[in-house]
């Protein structure tokens, strides 16, 4: 279902939050509130989300979703959005919780046929170092669910391992251990218009440090973006397929971004982001824009998909 918002109506951009990524959240929230604001939403205001969230949200029609990470991409906001019966941007329930999860994001899409790297999943108090006999170093270590590379690391033996699995540990028990391709990094955004899916130009992603860090990702410099990225025409294709592939499977709606690995002349899905950053650094803007998009024809057209969710 599709809801009429009105440029009257009280729109709640949800943005801060109780996660590791509550800063990155509250500098898309602020984007999103102007954007809005300039859109002719005269009511639209920011709630910080907090254990209050609840009674916050009283007296708002629609909730603009901004969080990332925990409590706000992982379902637990959408759940509680759906008892408010307040419709909401983005993806639903379902599809954040799976995404959040990337052992399970992987799970649902290799039942798509979706290219994936060889990984394993260590439970808690699992030793890393059995779990990996079947990988070859080196290898990215990564929380089962969390963001803007929060506790990732790249090892190349097994004592770097085990450290690399404690500071994992730190962020969740669970944690996604992944054999570590050279290859092309590359994200692109999946969108919505009039309830069919569209990928994006591809933003090929070319970090100073090593791998698409924290660093890489919010310092200015610290990454070259080429866009579109410069793939052939067969794999600027592929990929753009695989994205809305993967976004089916997962069930998700209104927006996402899909972050691949491009080696082997395979385009391995990575993760799927169901409430991609909207700062001014962020990817998910610039790719749209590569489409003659502009930030707040974005930000309208993900306002438009609260509904779609359902």
């Amino acid at each position: 279902m599709q809801y009429n918002i009105q440029k009257e109506s009280r729109i709640a951009v949800l943005c801060g939050g109780m996660s590791s990524e509550r800063e990155v959240s509250l500098r898309s929230g602020n984007n999103v509130l102007n954007a809005l604001k300039r859109l002719g939403y005269v009511n639209a205001e920011i709630v910080d989300v907090s254990q209050n969230v609840a009674n916050d949200l009283k007296g708002f029609e629609f909730a603009y979703n901004t969080l990332h990470g925990k409590y706000g991409e992982d379902g637990c906001i959408q759940g509680l959005l759906e008892i408010l019966k307040i419709p909401y941007s983005g993806c639903g329930v379902m599809a954040s919780a799976i995404c959040m999860n990337k052992e399970f994001t992987k799970r649902v899409m290799a039942t798509a046929g979706i290219p994936l790297i060889t990984s394993v999943y260590l439970l808690p108090n699992e030793d890393p170092t059995k779990k990996v006999v079947d990988l070859n170093y080196p290898l990215m270590v990564k929380p089962v669910s969390e963001g803007s590379s929060f506790g990732m690391s790249k090892v190349n033996n097994d004592s770097e391992l085990i450290e690399a699995v404690k500071v994992a540990r730190k962020y969740n028990p669970e944690v996604l251990i992944e054999e570590y391709l050279t290859g092309v990094s590359a994200t692109v955004g999946v969108l919505e218009k009039d309830g069919k899916p569209f990928a994006t130009e591809i933003l090929e992603l070319r970090p100073k440090n090593e791998w698409y860090d924290y660093e890489a990702k919010y310092t200015k410099g610290m990454t070259e973006f080429i866009l579109p990225a410069e793939l052939s025409d067969e794999m600027t294709k592929k990929v753009k397929d695989t994205a809305v592939k993967a976004f089916k499977a997962c069930g998700c709606s209104g927006v996402s971004r899909i972050d691949f690995l491009i080696a082997n002349d395979m385009p391995y899905v990575l993760e799927i982001n169901t409430n991609p950053g909207m700062t001014d650094t962020s990817d998910l803007p610039a790719q749209a824009a590569a489409n003659g998009i502009s930030y707040d024809e974005l930000v309208e057209m993900v306002l438009r998909s609260a509904g779609l969710n359902k």
